[in-house]
């Protein structure tokens, strides 16, 4: 990793940081990203604006990242549709049977030092390391 890619990985940490904080003491709310896009679909009208605020900065941002700087942005892998479609059923299933997501979790949980989110965030971590390593030695032995 070079001195830019390392700057570049602090300053979106900071930003991820910095907003899900600036979430925690405007509304008092998690930035789970799970919860507030599924919030959206049961949500109280007092809930849909700062809902439809977040879940819209992130397609804005992620389509101006892809214009600004489109070759940041390359598959990393030859994954078909269907194993691309199982992938994220898996991951849904997983959010819900771990009551939250990665940046719940991960980013807002760890922070507040939620005994859960550690766990979670750990076994989040353990698994994607499995499932790598594994994909990498079925891809070895299909060549």
């Amino acid at each position: 990793m070079d001195a830019s890619s390392a700057l570049s990985a602090i300053a979106g940490g900071g930003l991820i940081g910095l907003s899900a904080a600036l979430l925690l003491l405007t509304t008092g709310r998690i930035a789970g990203i799970s919860g507030i896009y599924g919030g959206l679909l049961c949500a109280r009208a007092r809930d849909i604006g700062w809902r439809v605020a977040f879940v819209a900065g992130l397609a804005v941002a992620g389509v101006a990242f892809a214009v600004f700087v489109p070759d940041a942005i390359e598959p990393s892998s030859q994954r078909s549709t269907m194993a691309t479609a199982i992938a994220g059923v898996l991951v849904g299933f997983g959010v819900r049977m771990g009551s939250g997501c990665t940046s719940g979790h991960g980013v807002c949980g760890v922070g507040r030092l939620s005994r859960r989110s550690l766990v979670a965030t750990a076994v989040f971590l353990c698994t994607g390391m499995v499932t790598a390593s594994v994909l990498q030695v079925l891809a070895r032995g299909a060549v």
